[in-house]
């Protein structure tokens, strides 16, 4: 099965857990997407897929300018992984494919 698609995604942020939607469009090796939360849109940058593991990385905006190193383990439908946002250090990514 693919990696590429949408996953709806809960990271454990030390304001709380923070909903959002993953997506995910493969070429090759690479991928490009979005994250998208109530605090708003994150592009991905510099998206590789080695298998079903996805890295990645976003520059966070809101609520303060943060670079955040981000990897995925894609399994079946389910996503589980880790936000890593500098001095606040590794936060868990927990997700499913959207229907």
């Amino acid at each position: 099965m693919s990696v590429a698609g949408t996953y709806d995604v809960t990271t454990r942020t030390p304001m709380g857990d923070q909903k959002g939607t993953l997506t995910v469009v493969v070429d090759g090796d690479s991928f490009t997407g979005t994250v998208t939360n109530p605090m708003g849109t994150m592009d991905v940058q510099d998206g590789k897929v080695n298998g079903n593991t996805l890295t990645w990385k976003m520059d966070m905006k809101v609520p303060m300018p943060m670079s955040l190193d981000c990897e995925a383990t894609i399994d079946g439908d389910a996503l589980t992984g880790k936000i890593v946002a500098g001095a606040f250090g590794s936060m868990a990514l927990s997700g499913s494919r959207a229907a």
